[in-house]
């Protein structure tokens, strides 16, 4: 999850920033207790290193590339997300916000100490090959992932469009790597997705971005125009964005004034983002679809519209990245990507390594197993909910319960993973997607309760 900074952070050069802190200290014999004191020797021992690898490495260094590289260290002690951007890389996040972006179309997280991927973006080469929410990269171009930072991996997947990467995939439940060449793309990014399902309306969202609430705001119109009484969010492989967006898109199906999520940093200050629209829908029945490839904002809509029984939770267990890292940009156009806090919800869950539990879980049947449309059968173990409760969707006063391959791109060694099955216009189907069918069965259910003929 990320923020933009309220205000502009800037730094000072590294070396002259040691040079400013000693020669302050030094010359105005500053009182040196404490944590100041501490800081002073470690910053004294980085600066007899730099001198001693400047006078005595056997190659010629350059002063940037060393600082550079301790900065990098540095931030590799802290946590897998806060990571150090050069320029370029700082100017490529900030496009990439924007919804365009060169690669291959993975979203990259770490889990388990190891680089996973959160979600392949759907009509991307790394979606088209079948990579996985779930799979370990263990190798980039034959070169190992194991101690590279979060930024360091997107940058070796990144490259002209028409290029090549070779990606090592390792599968849960797949003995043997698998082999991915994948061609880089110039990867463009439609945020929200929508359609009308058996006059129920879907939307689904891939992303979020800077446009992604006043897209969905328009959508949410055009739903309440054509009369649809009830809605289907699909969150299910969206790896996350910006913060201010999960906002935005929490507060179109929540009354003005509610909390939607808030932060606790190292000093307990809380910050909090509270809804400032109005539920478009008119607190008609909801389901949103969540699986273990939606992150972090993506928790966090899901973790507020469950909190307030705004909608039932359907899918699988989410991937569990609940830190917020800020954007700081420094003073030479580089930039610095730091974790300052923690998102909880509204009822002050910590989603960070638990993920939202679905209110009803469902999980996505074997591409062999699906059934036919009209064949599935209600009650059925994978769409059992943990509290055996009814399937009654919440109105205003009902919360809810609580290598290579033989083709290019083609995985080599394994079958190919299990994604939300697609029609021919690479949009969820209805007849072979159960979670979606799971959702749908729900709302027309609500549905036909709603209209039942009541006991005078």
């Amino acid at each position: 999850m990320e923020q933009y900074p309220r205000r502009r952070f800037w730094m000072l050069g590294p070396m002259v920033g040691v040079a400013l802190v000693l020669g302050v200290m030094l010359g105005k014999g500053w009182e040196r207790t404490g944590h100041a004191t501490e800081t002073y020797e470690e910053l004294k021992t980085f600066s007899e290193v730099l001198t001693q690898v400047q006078k005595s490495y056997v190659d010629e260094t350059k002063v940037k590339d060393l600082v550079q590289g301790a900065i990098r260290g540095m931030l590799s002690t802290l946590d897998p997300h806060s990571a150090y951007m050069t320029p370029d890389m700082y100017k490529e996040m900030q496009v990439e916000t924007k919804g365009e972006f060169g690669g291959v179309g993975i979203q990259i997280g770490v889990k388990e100490n190891r680089l996973a991927v959160i979600a392949p973006i759907e009509g991307t080469p790394a979606y088209r090959a079948g990579i996985k929410s779930g799979d370990f990269i263990t190798k980039v171009n034959d070169e190992t992932t194991k101690d590279l930072t979060l930024m360091d991996a997107v940058q070796k997947m990144r490259g002209p469009k028409g290029s090549k990467v070779n990606l090592t995939i390792q599968r849960d439940g797949t003995p043997d790597s698998l082999q991915f060449t994948l061609v880089r793309d110039t990867i463009k990014i439609e945020s929200v997705k929508s359609k009308v399902l058996d006059n129920i309306g879907y939307v689904r969202l891939t992303q979020f971005q800077e446009s992604t609430g006043r897209d969905l705001s328009k959508v949410l119109k055009q739903f309440k125009e054509q009369k649809l009484q009830s809605t289907i969010l699909d969150l299910r492989n969206n790896p996350g964005g910006l913060l201010t967006a999960a906002v935005e898109v929490s507060e179109q199906f929540l009354p003005g004034g509610k909390l939607v999520v808030y932060t606790k940093g190292r000093e307990s200050k809380k910050d909090e983002w509270i809804a400032k629209g109005k539920d478009q829908m008119d607190d008609s029945p909801m389901i949103v679809l969540v699986n273990e490839g939606s992150a972090s904002a993506s928790e966090i809509v899901a973790g507020a519209l469950q909190d307030y029984g705004r909608a039932v939770i359907v899918g699988t267990t989410s991937f569990g990245k609940g830190s917020v890292q800020t954007i700081l940009p420094l003073g030479d156009g580089s930039g610095l990507r730091l974790t300052t806090a923690k998102y909880y919800t509204p009822k002050g869950r910590s989603i960070q390594s638990t993920g939202i539990t679905p209110d009803i879980v469902v999980k996505p049947q074997p591409p062999t197993m699906v059934a036919k449309a009209g064949e599935t059968k209600s009650g059925e173990k994978e769409g059992e909910s943990k509290q055996a409760k009814p399937a009654v969707v919440p109105g205003k006063d009902q919360p809810a319960q609580n290598g290579k391959g033989q083709e290019e791109g083609t995985p080599k060694g394994g079958t190919m993973p299990q994604l939300p099955p697609v029609d021919a216009s690479g949009e969820p189907s209805l007849e072979q997607d159960v979670q979606l069918q799971k959702a749908v069965e729900m709302l027309k259910t609500w549905k036909i309760f709603k209209e039942l003929p009541r006991a005078s």
